[in-house]
């Protein structure tokens, strides 16, 4: 923090940048966040009231639960009768109808057996008929009564004295009279001519239903404002849960009338203004270097926002458990691909802002900030995927335990202990299980590299590194040893060590394209003899071009890819280049055909790589290994890469550079030490 200024490193272009990375975070987060402010507690019946007392801020009803009404509501039911009316043009309809179907007569049947029909099916329709549906549905109640209008009178009638069309058409057979015809008159279709006379009336039986419902009253009492609703550590009992779930409804029915933007969408944009800024702001700090990268700020922001909203679509809409949610991914992925210290403050960050949304936030704080500590404690450096399953059960078991003592410190009696947060926690820690699936994702997403991923390409069975094996062995043997020196000086100094080992097995890939022009990989046949040196120089320069077209066909990350391009830097092969000077003293030389494309490092494994890359290859050289020797070559060696400047653009110190002459010329000792030679047997 001491080394920043803000004149120097932070420009009006980054500032407005940064501003607006801000306000594009914070109208997403407080676009989607609930706007209901209602009364920010936990309502549990037969549990201890954990908050403060609780006074009535204003007079409300006691609403009566939600079965009672129901209970009411299905006993006025028995009163309820529908309403229908009497058509009596309908009556007439049928009966004309019937008297001109047969006005000469039913075959088989003397002319009285007319008029006797006639009267019977007046008799139904005076009795009423209605549909059949109708009738089935009403008379699963023998009881049930309807209301019959005829005329400017209504009447009660038992649903047992009216008739269904077919309950009409077997009372005709009834009669002693047509009983004994019933085969004849069966074929002269006289349910043709019974129709529903009784007719429902709808807009009459809908008001006198709602006249009946709203007659039910919805409260049983009234709280005036300045009662006592309970105190600190009473147990909500029946009668206490009625009065504070009528507290909670008759709030969030004030709050529904209010307009929607009020001081509680600006206390939610300035909230998360506040923790965005301060995330911000510790970038800026602390990270400025991940404003240079925009893949790892849209990641951080990126994270913390889907979390966010997952959150509040979860509450807003009543989706399962807020605890449903992994959070403790957040950290994970940045801890793989970012830093630990970051991890946390997002994580933080985005459990503050989830926080603010949720009836208890004290609990979820507590429970989600101990579950994302454990998760970046647990990855300090992920060099196998069992890590990540043991970090989904060390942070399960660090919630449920924190939840557990949450739980303890509030109630006196375990009896009392609702578990079923436990099983969302539970859950919770399965879903952290998806985090290696995702984090492939991530990478592609967001153009990382894991761990993993570098020790997958650590594989010698990958085909490149098989066939550099095969093909280049003297160059497969070098980047090994360049690997483990390199690895050394990055543990020793703080670096990646897993990345300049996988950087180092293919720095030197693209000599497997000709490997007999390089050294390492001769026996005995050296091609330059009968080359100039131009030309040879080309050649051993074309190692970096041709590892940079074998990367992109094999895919490999770009971060490898980097290690390629620049463990030469934009040096120069000396060898040919001194070589072509001597031949030539008097022409001009143009440098660049001698020179690598580069670029210099810059990044501290890149340097780490280009100095063990040296001075390997170099000490191969040496006609003997001394310390002395050796100590005289590596200062020597990279003495000269600082001073040439392929350093400038990386970060690296000379502290960090005095530490890597000391592990190279240590290990360089042990690889190259002499043996002991064996005394002869006298004779």
């Amino acid at each position: 923090m001491s080394s920043f200024n803000i004149k120097n490193d932070l420009t009006w272009h980054d500032f407005l940048i940064r501003s607006a990375l801000i306000i594009v975070t914070v109208a997403l987060i407080v676009w989607l966040m609930p706007r209901n402010s209602s009364s920010n507690f936990k309502i549990e019946k037969g549990k201890p009231w954990v908050y403060t007392d609780l006074k009535a801020p204003f007079d409300f009803p006691i609403y009566k639960s939600d079965e009672a009404v129901k209970a009411e509501r299905d006993s006025l039911m028995q009163q309820y009768e529908p309403y229908y009316f009497f058509n009596n043009d309908i009556v007439t309809t049928q009966l004309r109808q019937f008297a001109k179907d047969y006005n000469k007569g039913i075959p088989g049947l003397s002319d009285d057996y007319i008029s006797i029909i006639a009267n019977r099916l007046r008799s139904l329709y005076t009795q009423g008929i209605m549909s059949s549906s109708e009738y089935a549905a009403l008379k699963k109640d023998t009881a049930r009564t309807i209301r019959v209008i005829n005329g400017k009178n209504a009447i009660s009638v038992p649903i047992s004295k009216v008739y269904s069309v077919v309950s009409a058409y077997e009372q005709i057979f009834l009669d002693e009279t047509l009983a004994a015809h019933r085969e004849i008159l069966q074929k002269c279709n006289l349910n043709d001519y019974l129709t529903p006379n009784l007719i429902y009336d709808k807009e009459r039986s809908e008001a006198s239903l709602n006249d009946l419902q709203n007659s039910i009253p919805l409260a049983s009492g009234l709280v005036q404002r300045g009662q006592k609703i309970i105190d600190r550590g009473d147990i909500v009992d029946t009668k206490t849960y009625n009065i504070l779930m009528s507290f909670k409804k008759e709030t969030e029915r004030k709050e529904e009338n209010k307009p929607k933007i009020s001081l509680t969408i600006m206390g939610q944009i300035l909230y998360v203004a506040i923790l965005i800024t301060c995330f911000t702001v510790y970038l800026t700090l602390f990270r400025k270097d991940y404003f240079e990268k925009s893949r790892s700020i849209t990641m951080l922001y990126a994270l913390i926002v889907f979390f966010s909203v997952l959150c509040s679509l979860m509450v807003g809409h009543s989706i399962l458990h807020v605890y449903f949610l992994p959070y403790a991914m957040v950290p994970i992925f940045i801890r793989v691909f970012m830093d630990s210290r970051t991890a946390f403050m997002a994580h933080a960050t985005m459990v503050l802002i989830c926080a603010s949304i949720l009836q208890y936030p004290l609990e979820f704080i507590t429970v989600e900030l101990v579950s994302g500590l454990v998760a970046i404690f647990s990855l300090r450096e992920l060099s196998s995927r069992s890590q990540l399953f043991w970090t989904a059960v060390l942070v399960t078991f660090a919630a449920t335990a924190t939840n557990l003592s949450l739980d303890w410190i509030r109630n006196n009696d375990l009896t009392k202990i609702s578990y079923s947060e436990y099983n969302y926690l539970i859950f919770n820690g399965l879903l952290l299980f998806c985090s290696y699936p995702l984090l492939y994702l991530i990478e592609k997403a967001f153009g990382f590299t894991s761990n993993i991923t570098l020790i997958e390409l650590s594989d010698m069975n990958k085909t490149l590194l098989r066939k550099m094996s095969e093909v280049a062995p003297g160059t497969f043997q070098h980047s090994i040893q360049v690997g483990n020196l390199a690895a050394e000086i990055a543990n020793k100094i703080g670096g990646k060590s897993q990345l300049v080992r996988t950087g180092a097995l293919y720095h030197d890939i693209g000599k497997i394209v000709n490997p007999i022009y390089f050294t390492e990989n001769q026996s005995g046949v050296n091609p330059h003899e009968k080359m100039g040196a131009i030309e040879s120089a080309q050649m051993i320069i074309s190692h970096v071009t041709e590892g940079i077209k074998l990367a992109e066909k094999y895919d490999l990350p770009d971060i490898i890819k980097a290690f390629i391009s620049t463990h030469h830097g934009q040096g120069k092969t000396r060898y040919f280049y001194v070589q072509y000077k001597n031949a030539h003293p008097d022409d001009k030389v143009d440098d660049l055909l001698f020179t690598y494309p580069g670029p210099n490092p810059t990044t501290k494994e890149q340097a780490i790589l280009m100095m063990a890359d040296t001075v390997e290859a170099a000490s191969r050289s040496l006609p003997d290994y001394t310390e002395k020797s050796i100590r005289e070559l590596v200062n020597k060696l990279i003495d000269a890469q600082v001073a040439e400047g392929y350093f400038k653009e990386c970060p690296i110190t000379f502290r960090d550079i005095a530490y890597a002459k000391t592990v190279l010329i240590e290990k360089l000792k042990t690889i190259y030490h002499t043996r002991v030679s064996y005394p002869e047997l006298k004779k």
